[in-house]
Formats: structure tokens, C-alpha cells, sequence
């Protein structure tokens, strides 16, 4: 894999896919898997057991990994 040139902290915009146009900050760089975590950005819905953490269970929504070439920084 090349090297990012985005960094955790950053405002990225999203070129391609179903978020495109949104923006957001970078919560987190995987650069092994080529991946970005942006802020308010490809949700996803995950179904959670009932833990101590989450005592009701169902389910939540939480941001997922997006590939890094679908993002650029703003």
C-alpha cells in the first residue's frame, strides 16, 4: 500500500459513493486495509447483543470504514 496522505484529525470531503459531497472529520487511518474512519459519515446498522456496555441491546448505528481513495482532503 502507498502512503496516506491523509492524517487522523483531518477534514476530508467524500468523492464517490453514497455519501458523496459530505464531509467530516478523520477519527481514525488504517493504512494496511487502506481505510479511513470519517465522522458523520457511511453509516452502517449493527446489531448488538445485550452486554454490560449495552444493557438494552438491538439495534445501533455507528460509522463505518470508508476506502481511502473515495475521500480527499477539503
Amino acid at each position: 500500500m502507498a502512503k496516506a496522505k491523509i492524517k487522523r484529525g483531518e477534514t476530508v470531503e467524500v468523492i464517490a459513493g453514497d455519501d458523496k459531497g459530505k464531509s467530516g472529520k478523520v477519527l481514525m487511518v488504517n493504512i494496511e486495509q487502506g481505510r479511513v474512519l470519517v465522522e458523520g459519515v457511511n453509516f452502517v446498522k449493527k446489531h448488538m447483543q445485550k452486554s454490560e456496555d449495552n444493557p438494552q441491546g438491538g439495534v445501533v448505528e455507528r460509522e463505518a470504514p470508508l476506502a481511502i481513495s473515495n475521500v480527499k482532503p477539503a
